[in-house]
């Protein structure tokens, strides 16, 4: 045969390939045949039977044969009835019947499969739960479709529970089609695969790999992909998972990189699926259910595949394998590569599909029986065997299991009484020998055995020496010598003991093994488990003999978030340390989703993680919420916010700049998305630097902005998109009005174009070209600020339900696995439905059911669960309530407000997917009954907001928004703040507190040095009965007073010194003075004609340097006095108890103190060094006017004012607000000085730099003689004065060594009048 002959042989072949694979494709469609009615009777096994007429061959649905079905000779959960089909087929449901005309039925049962009749694996549902549901009478048929199909020849039913009036009673039936496939099998040694391409086979951009394996070994090549430029993938076994392995040419120096990770227990010797899907810039991984997305190295989007390999791998070019203990050993089945079957090709002895080594098309597999131990009663017994002459002990057993801890054997030791213990502890081997109570032997081998993974274990005793040994030469072992025989008296129990209490024999103070044993030998014989089974060897007790039974809860991982998961044999663990998420798949993000919603927890200013998406994708992200103003502002920076000179460089026309930001790109698109506004300040400083040209000619310089790289945008800061004008050109002022930018009229002198972007969609600034920067005498800055946003549109979107019968539907929720749901709501009714979602069965609902009590409740085919939180106080307050609520396959719980969190653990076997088919109900039920009447706020669902207000709009008898905020939020109004509404949200009025801030908390301090004096003015006596004013009710008050309200806080090494001074026209006054005593002394002089009356506190020290806090309350004669937290202390004034006319407060020097008594006016004289924070008399805040608003008020400030935070205890709030300075939202200026930059000077700026050096140094002698001068003056007339305290330093007079902390974070801002 020519060569072109064997080209169009081939090619006809493939054709009929490609032809067969598709009409078996299409005739899987339909796979619902009956399988057993036409089964002979000799295909049914059973356990046992009751009778001849109870046989296994009668068990078929719908016949009356026999007895009617079968029945086991006792009914228990031991026995097992089992279908040899002939050949392995494909199974889709199974059906079950009672026995006809009799009491006899099950009413759950297990399902097991197998393709040898042993090594039986059990089909599980949702990859859990075990048992059916069966019947509830003899003659109806249920019938259950199996959610993913089994390909099996023996089926095995075993009964769990039955009618407990009757006795166990089977007929049953199977559905399905026949299932064809070409099998190989492969030796482990030499034998293999190779599939080569032709060289002139066009290449797709998309190959398909797929193929099911099973093989009784952990580790092995099973796929070797090899292609152009020595470029390698492969896919391994390791540990009994399957590892994607990416190499770059076969040399001793290549490591491998590992792509990705999947399945587990893949040496089960089970069936298990592999699909391997290539596109251009990525893989698609799946084995068996589970599929996951792997990016490959870019060198691979056009990578051509050359050859394909199982078993030993050959080098392109090379007709050597490479021989290894790696290679897979074990079976394949329909081996498909691109369509083509390569194994029905070998068949065909297909030219470009070659086999080596011993390769057989079927697949032969050894006979495993292991035995699982499932539970606290498992045990097995078996006897002793004959003892050897020497009467000692050999044992040996492999496991698997995932716990840390269990026995695994135990015997009685002959004529010595004591007992033998083989256990794990901590997952290591230990064995014991105890006698009377005490230990005589203790050994320990072997690590981390709690891996799934298959350990052997050997036991021997010979000649006086005693050893155990873990994995043999793999593994570790532990020797010793013991002065006694070690012997089996009479029984060897595995796994644990029986129920009976004081057996002599089994006593077991360790925890109960749970998992997998096989391969048991005693005395070098092997135990054979199917005699144990059939009850004619030992005796053992809830034991799943001929299976392994283990389960990876682990893989996949149903930890969320990057959360690391463990497991034992019965559940898994997940932790969710340091990754900003908690609950028990570490679902829900701990932090909040905005910085309005921090501020809305009480917060003020810092540094804050914000999680856009609550439980979504998105990670969280580190940002700065600043609170100091009426908006909450979100500032997330870049890697240059500084004002930056452009440093032309040589050869290159334009200089590029690059912005990095502090989050993730997925974040800060997320951030900005649910923000209400977003700005950032772009400024461009110039001297003969153009910046924009013309609207109709080409910029000189552009941006890029906006999601991914950005967008190219031709307009500067404060002007329009697309409108290629800066913020003067929008206004009409530029410079030259020939342009519309001021740089564009390229002048010699320094010129500024600068403003905010505040176009969400163009946002942030990812990079700026800057044009012309290299023509002599150009120069030029530019300033990218930080990304500002404010407002979060999710946290305020909410609606208004007036009615029981209103509600909002959207669509069907889908959370199969987890779901949460988070809200606040605020009702005036007593109850009322939240939230409800149906399905057939399944639902979710979370409801208010009575005043004091929220419910979270749901079904996802267990049974009905609900979780509840009790609160102490009545939720329907009509004020803002928080709930969350979580549900995921371990747990539901349920959050309120602060109250700690309710739970309700899922069953360990049950079911976990949420399936739900109606619309979702919000505010009501699909049955109109129990709405819920009032706002719902904020709710999101798997981190997703709802946009409640839209649907709202659109929704008769519900209203978009919710307002009335302060009922809720209003005690974050501190120090007499006063809670104001605003549509979305609130705001704290510090107009009448001597506070500020964003919660009125922030205290307003000043440093005071002895020449400083605030003097604040009350009304005139003629302005009485005048209403001229319409500033805060802070700046002026009655002039005539009963009673006062005095509170400030101090600091100060000063002794004697005035705090406080308030004078009237009619020559009283009241004086707050710390004596020479350390002492605080409160005068009161209410009647000119008397003496002033001096109220002494005992409290001392109060001149120590420390922060002290002072109340004074006066109602008529009475006055309470309270320094600190020290008792309060009461005195009584003799004089008529009116303050009349009162004419100006004064705080520090008082000047023209004529009024005085001579001591007092000594005193005043000398002024006030130290701290004053907070004054407040009655609603007159005379320091914050002072410091805030001088300008606005009756106030006077004579000599240094420093504005400071000395005011501030040492136990500070640690997100404090901080003095930010923000960019200036101006829309520039021209002007001849140039900008500072943090860069170095140019030789171009030497003569202004000169020029500015000399006239600092003019004005700098000007203030030190001044300052030199008032010094003068100053020290003279504290000369004059004994008994005052001197000055510890001149900028903190009062400063101490336990206050250096306060004084190094002062910022102070000088004001002198």
């Amino acid at each position: 045969m020519d060569l072109w002959t064997k080209r169009v042989a081939g090619i006809i072949a493939q054709v009929a390939l490609l032809l067969s694979s598709s009409h078996r494709t299409t005739g899987e469609e339909v796979c619902d045949s009956a399988l057993l009615s036409n089964l002979p009777p000799s295909s049914f096994r059973s356990s046992s039977q009751l009778s001849s007429s109870h046989a296994p061959g009668f068990a078929k649905v719908n016949r009356r044969d026999g007895a009617g079905g079968w029945s086991p000779l006792t009914s228990d959960r031991y026995q097992w009835l089992e279908v040899d089909l002939g050949e392995r087929t494909k199974i889709t449901a199974v059906a079950t019947q009672g026995r006809y005309g009799s009491s006899d039925w099950l009413t759950s049962y297990l399902l097991m499969f197998s393709d040898t009749g042993h090594n039986w694996k059990q089909y599980r549902q949702e990859d859990s739960i075990g048992s059916f549901p069966g019947n509830s009478n003899a003659d109806s048929v249920v019938q259950y479709k199996l959610q993913q199909p089994v390909i099996a020849r023996f089926l095995r039913l075993i009964p769990l529970d039955w009618n407990p009036n009757g006795r166990i009673g089977l007929r049953l039936e199977t559905y399905g089609c026949p299932f064809t496939s070409d099998v190989m099998s492969l030796d482990g040694d030499s034998s293999s695969l190779v599939f080569k391409l032709s060289p002139g086979t066009r290449q797709t951009s998309r190959d398909v790999v797929s193929l099911q394996f099973k093989t009784l070994k952990n580790s092995g090549t099973l796929l070797h992909v090899e292609g152009e430029g020595g470029l390698e993938l492969s896919l391994e076994l390791e540990r009994g998972k399957l590892l994607l392995l990416l190499r770059k040419g076969r040399t001793s120096s290549s490591e491998p990189r590992r792509l990705a990770s999947l399945g587990s227990l893949l040496d089960d010797q089970h069936w298990h699926h592999l699909a391997f899907e290539r596109r251009s810039s990525h893989l698609n991984l799946t084995v068996d259910k589970h599929t996951e997305r792997v990016q490959i190295p870019a060198e691979f989007s056009h990578w051509d595949i050359k050859q394909l390999s199982v078993g030993p791998v050959q080098s392109l070019g090379s007709q050597k394998q490479i021989v290894s203990k790696r290679n897979f050993h074990g079976c394949l089945e329909n081996l498909h590569f691109n369509g083509l079957n390569l194994i029905e090709l070998v068949k065909h002895k297909y030219h470009q599909v070659t086999v080596m080594g011993n390769v057989t098309f079927s697949c032969a597999e050894p006979v495993s029986v292991a035995v699982t131990f499932p539970g606290p009663q498992s045990f097995l017994q078996l006897p002793a065997a004959t003892a050897s002459s020497s009467g000692g002990v050999s044992i040996g057993f492999q496991f698997r299991t995932w716990n840390k801890a269990g026995l695994l054997l135990t015997f009685e030791l002959a004529r010595e009484g004591g007992m033998v213990w083989l256990y794990l502890s901590e997952a290591r081997l230990w064995l014991q020998i105890h006698k009377t109570g005490r230990a005589l032997l203790e050994l320990s081998a072997g690590s981390a055995l709690n891996d799934g993974q298959w350990h052997s274990v050997e036991l021997i005793s010979r000649r006086g020496r005693l050893s155990i040994a873990v994995d043999r030469e793999d593994g570790g072992s532990a020797q010793a010598s013991p002065s006694f025989p070690v012997a089996i008296e009479s029984q060897v129990f595995f796994g644990g003991c029986p129920a009976e209490e004081d057996s002599q024999q089994c006593r077991n103070p360790f925890n109960v093994f749970q998992g997998c044993m096989r391969l048991l030998t005693l005395e070098n014989q092997n135990v054979d488990l199917i005699l144990v089974q059939q009850k004619q060897l030992g005796v053992y007790s809830n034991l799943q003999i001929d299976m392994c039974g283990i389960i990876d809860r682990c893989s996949p991982s149903r930890c969320e978030h990057g959360g690391l998961c463990s497991q034992s044999w019965t559940m898994f663990h997940c932790n969710c340390s340091d990754i900003g998420y908690s609950g028990a798949t570490c679902h829900s993000s701990v932090y909040e989703q905005s910085c309005e919603a921090y501020k809305h927890n009480g917060n003020t200013s810092g540094h804050f993680y914000i999680d856009v998406d609550g439980s979504g994708p998105i990670k969280p992200q580190l940002v700065y919420c600043n609170m100091t103003e009426e908006n909450t502002w979100m500032v997330i920076q870049h890697n240059n916010t500084e004002l930056t000179r452009v440093r032309p460089s040589p050869g290159v026309n334009q200089r590029s700049v690059h912005f990095d930001y502090s989050t993730e790109e997925e974040q800060l698109s997320a951030a900005i998305s649910q923000s209400e506004h977003c700005e950032q300040e772009l400024s461009y400083h110039c001297r003969k630097s153009r910046l924009l040209n013309t609207p109709e000619g080409s910029p000189f310089s552009w941006w890029f902005g906006g999601h991914g790289p950005g967008t190219l945008q031709t307009y500067w800061g404060g002007a329009q998109p697309g409108s290629q004008q800066c913020a003067c050109g929008l206004q009409g002022d530029c410079v030259d009005p020939q342009h519309y930018c001021n740089c564009d009229a390229d002048r010699m002198e320094w010129a500024e174009d600068s403003g905010l972007l505040t176009h969400k969609e163009n946002l942030p600034v990812r990079s700026l070209v800057l044009g012309d920067v290299q023509r002599p005498g150009s120069e030029a800055t530019y300033r990218v600020g930080a990304l500002r946003c404010h407002g979060d549109k999710n946290f305020w979107n909410a609606a208004f339900f007036d009615k029981e019968t209103s509600y909002l539907h959207f669509p069907t929720f889908h959370a199969e696995l987890s779901a949460d749901v988070s809200f606040l709501f605020k009702t005036t009714a007593a109850s009322g439905v939240f939230l409800e979602n149906l399905g057939i069965k399944d639902f979710i609902r979370i409801e208010l059911s009575s005043s004091t009590q929220v419910v979270f409740s749901f079904d996802v085919g267990n049974g009905p669960l609900e979780v509840q939180v009790e609160s102490s106080v009545p939720l329907n307050d009509n004020r803002w309530h928080r709930v969350r609520a979580e549900r995921n396959v371990k747990e539901a719980s349920l959050r309120l407000d602060g109250l700690p969190v309710a739970t309700q653990e899922a069953p360990a076997d049950g079911h976990f997917h949420l399936q739900l088919n109606s619309q979702l109900f919000i505010g009501g039920t699909a049955s109109r009954q129990k709405g819920f009447r009032g706002c719902i706020r904020s709710l999101q669902l798997n981190g997703v907001t709802l946009d409640l207000e839209e649907r709202a709009k659109i929704t008769p008898g519900v209203r978009p928004g919710c307002p009335g905020h302060c009922s809720s939020y209003g005690s974050f109004c501190q120090n007499q703040g006063r809670c104001v509404e605003r549509a979305n949200g609130f705001h704290c009025d510090c107009g009448l507190s001597a506070y500020t801030g964003v919660f009125c908390n922030t205290d307003v301090s000043a440093s005071f040095k002895s020449g400083t004096s605030v003097s604040y003015t009350f009304k005139e006596p003629y302005e009485l009965s005048r209403n001229s004013s319409a500033l805060p009710s802070s700046i002026y008050s009655d002039t005539t007073l009963r009673g006062e309200n005095v509170s400030l806080s101090f600091r100060t090494n000063q002794s004697p010194a005035v705090l406080f001074y308030v004078s009237s026209y009619y020559r009283e006054y009241l004086a707050l003075l710390i004596n020479k005593h350390d002492k605080l002394e409160v005068r009161y002089k209410l009647d000119s004609s008397r003496e002033a009356e001096v109220l002494r506190s005992r409290v001392r020290s109060l001149a120590n340097g420390q922060l002290h806090t002072v109340s004074i309350r006066r109602q008529a004669d009475s006055v309470t006095v309270q320094i600190d937290k020290n008792p309060r202390e009461d005195f009584n004034l003799t004089s008529d108890g009116e303050f009349n006319a009162i004419k100006s407060l004064v705080l520090g020097r008082v000047h023209g103190s004529d009024d005085l008594d001579p001591d007092l006016a000594r005193v005043a004289s000398l002024g006030y060094t130290g701290c004053l924070s907070v004054v407040n008399f009655n609603s007159i805040s005379p320091l914050k006017a002072a410091l805030l608003h001088p300008d606005t008020s009756p106030v006077v400030i004579t000599g240094p004012l420093l504005h400071s935070n000395c005011g501030s205890s040492a136990s500070a709030n640690p997100y404090a607000a901080e003095n930010t300075h923000h960019l200036s939202d101006h829309s520039g200026s021209v002007g001849s000085g140039e900008p500072l930059v943090n860069a170095i000077r140019t030789d171009s700026a030497l003569i202004g730099g000169v020029i500015a050096v000399v006239i600092f140094v003019i004005v700098s002698g000007l203030v030190v003689t001044a300052r030199f001068l008032y010094r003068r003056k100053e020290t003279y007339r504290n000369q004059e004065v004994k008994g005052v305290k001197q000055e510890d330093s001149q900028d903190f007079p009062f400063n101490n060594q336990t206050d250096s902390q306060n004084v190094s974070c002062e910022n102070p801002k000088e004001y002198f009048i």
